[in-house]
């Protein structure tokens, strides 16, 4: 029997006297593993927000408390994936966590686990399963910061199957329309053409250095119009 089987028919045992919150719930997750772990979910943030900087359909985060229990209980099923993506839904930055009855039932489109020592197993096993089974959501990757192990998982009818990797050695995400490989030891997207898709900082760069290089060419162009005799700061 799956977790989807069983889990919508575990009884609740909680107290009948206490009442939960309708309101919003907040996140409960444990602190992160390592700076490497944090680094690598803002990565994932930062690059998607400046790649889809101007769509208002999705909502992408980090180490956020997903509450999904089938009786709207904030004390029964929760998980918290290190990055995940919903589609189709605003992208309101003041969530607490992601309760899925309050969200149109809404689960995530994408989950990345950045793996640890200590949750290795359970995302490779009880995770996986649920975001299988449960969640269906439709693309599932797990990624090691420090091994660099990576692996990604497509749902096709209704089970995982592994996603071939190209030759850069890089996984396709159906749902964010974009490659995910290693690029300096991180996990990063790449375009369907094979370019790096930038953090706001390195869009900066490139926009600067493109600059730069458009005044040298004008300066080369210039100086090369003088040596012919022409002044190229007269109107023509």
């Amino acid at each position: 029997m799956t977790i989807a089987q069983s889990l919508p028919l575990v009884e609740s045992h909680v107290n009948p006297e206490i009442i939960f919150p309708e309101g919003q719930f907040w996140s409960d997750e444990p602190p992160l593993e390592s700076n490497l772990h944090l680094q690598q979910i803002i990565l994932l943030i930062q690059c998607l927000e400046w790649w889809w900087r101007e769509r208002e359909d999705y909502f992408a985060t980090g180490n956020l408390t997903i509450y999904y229990s089938p009786n709207q209980k904030k004390s029964e099923f929760c998980r918290g994936p290190d990055f995940f993506v919903v589609l189709g839904t605003n992208p309101n930055p003041n969530r607490r966590s992601w309760v899925v009855w309050q969200e149109e039932g809404k689960y995530p489109n994408l989950i990345i686990e950045i793996l640890s020592d200590s949750t290795a197993k359970v995302d490779r096993e009880e995770k996986k399963q649920i975001y299988q089974d449960i969640f269906r959501t439709p693309d599932y990757f797990w990624f090691d910061p420090e091994s660099l192990e990576f692996q990604g998982f497509t749902l096709i009818s209704g089970q995982y199957q592994p996603i071939a990797p190209n030759s850069q050695g890089w996984l396709w995400s159906q749902q964010l329309g974009l490659y995910l490989g290693l690029s300096a030891n991180k996990l990063r997207y790449f375009t369907p053409e094979g370019e790096l898709v930038p953090t706001p900082a390195e869009a900066a760069q490139q926009a600067e250095n493109q600059v730069e290089q458009e005044r040298q060419k004008s300066a080369k162009l210039a100086a090369k119009l003088r040596e012919l005799g022409i002044n190229p700061d007269e109107n023509l």
